[in-house]
């Protein structure tokens, strides 16, 4: 695939049909189905190397940027729902948690290590929507302290439920308070950023007062490609944090890792 409308093409059909398929999640478990298939293909779309390429061509083409732009909307407010439909689904026991907890947990084991995260871990979770499996995950493996935060009040209630379902909800606790109002991440050893967080620079710039010098912040996010499914990260933080960079070519966000103090930069691929 070498054209230019080819590559469009397949842009546009992936946010009609994400949209289509959001718009009737409510009314049919088929739909919920058909769209969490949809944002699997997405997941897929934006590791392809044939894609990559094809990026590399266009990406700075002003279409492709406006409709990976608007894919990017239309698979953000995908996720959203359905996690939503599945946290509901969870509480009405239409649906057992356990497989997925069973399925990240070998996934993120070797994240865990490499971040540091422990049993006297104190994390907050920037971004943990309706059905925090990321976050409860951590808290099973680890037994650390976890604060959620979200800015859908919705989405904080319904990860209550899911805590208190799994019995973590001693470990795991939430909150939708804006992240300069939220006392307990001076205490924070940890700061976790979900790639659906849209501010992130803003969000790094209410961290930087408040967060001890030890504290790590970690970032999931997508640049090039991988933007259509994630919120970028395309700014140079040299200048202010300590970072190292995870690109995991198999994945379909990338990670990087920041802290406070002297500026340093590391950078490693995985895949």
């Amino acid at each position: 695939m070498s054209d230019k409308y080819q590559f469009l093409v397949s842009i546009k059909m992936l946010h009609h049909e994400l949209n289509e398929l959001s718009a009737y999640i409510k009314e049919s478990k088929y739909c919920y189905d058909l769209l969490t298939n949809k944002l699997d293909d997405l997941s897929k779309f934006v590791v392809s190397e044939e894609n990559g390429e094809q990026w590399e061509l266009w990406g700075e083409d002003a279409e492709i940027k406006k409709y990976s732009a608007e894919l990017r909307e239309a698979s953000s407010k995908a996720i959203c729902m359905v996690e939503k439909y599945q946290s509901s689904c969870t509480v009405n026991a239409q649906a057992d948690i356990s497989t997925y907890m069973s399925a990240l947990c070998e996934s993120v084991k070797n994240e865990l290590e490499s971040f540091g995260i422990n049993r006297n871990s104190k994390i907050v979770f920037i971004g943990s929507g309706a059905f925090p499996i990321s976050a409860l995950t951590i808290a099973k493996q680890t037994g650390a302290e976890i604060m959620c935060l979200d800015i859908d009040a919705e989405a904080v209630e319904m990860g209550k439920n899911i805590a208190e379902l799994t019995g973590l909800e001693s470990n795991v606790a939430f909150t939708n308070q804006a992240v300069s109002e939220l006392s307990y991440i001076k205490r924070a050893t940890h700061v976790m950023i979900a790639s659906l967080v849209k501010n992130k620079l803003e969000v790094l710039e209410d961290l930087k007062s408040v967060l001890s010098e030890e504290a790590k912040v970690i970032i999931r996010y997508g640049n090039g490609l991988k933007s259509m499914f994630n919120y970028p990260l395309d700014q140079d933080l040299s200048n202010e944090w300590n970072y190292s960079s995870v690109e995991q070519k198999d994945r379909f966000y990338d990670t990087v890792v920041l802290k406070k103090g002297k500026a340093h930069c590391a950078r490693k691929e995985l895949g």
